[in-house]
């Protein structure tokens, strides 16, 4: 998968379970990447093609 191998311990598993259904849709030889910030404390992640989760 392209990012939950490096992802934070502190981000959510709900989080994490939604990362990984977006992941699923990829193509594996996938070269895109997530961005994490961090809003009022909660964690924002948002994919190169502009795909955002929070």
């Amino acid at each position: 998968m392209v990012g939950r191998r490096d992802a934070p311990g502190r981000l959510p598993q709900d989080l994490l379970a939604r990362i990984a259904e977006v992941e699923a849709t990829l193509p594996p030889d996938t070269t895109l990447r997530w961005t994490l910030t961090w809003l009022e404390g909660r964690p924002v992640v948002e994919l190169d093609d502009g795909t955002t989760l929070g």
